[in-house]
C-alpha cells in the first residue's frame, strides 16, 4: 500500500500530461532548470565575493545605542 508500482506512476504521468500538455511541461522543465542554474551561479558568486569582501571592508566607528542606554541605566542606580 505504501509503495507505488511503475503502472501507478505511468498513469499519474499520463494524467499530468493530459491536463497541462507536453509543451507546457517542457517549458516548466526548462524554466526550473534555468532557475537552478541561476541559483548555483549566484551562490558561487556570493561565496567568491564573500571571501574577498572580508579583507576589503573598512572598520566603522558605530555606537550601539541600546547597549549605551542599558549601561547608563545601571549607573543611575
Amino acid at each position: 500500500m505504501g509503495s507505488f508500482s511503475i503502472w501507478h506512476w505511468l498513469i499519474v504521468l499520463l494524467i499530468v500530461a493530459l491536463v497541462f500538455g507536453t509543451k507546457k511541461l517542457r517549458n516548466i522543465g526548462s524554466d526550473l532548470g534555468g532557475a537552478v542554474k541561476g541559483f548555483k551561479d549566484g551562490m558561487r558568486d556570493a561565496q567568491e565575493a564573500g571571501t574577498d569582501s572580508h579583507k576589503e571592508l573598512p572598520r566603522s566607528n558605530t555606537i550601539d545605542v541600546d547597549a549605551k542606554e542599558k549601561s547608563g541605566s545601571r549607573d543611575a542606580r
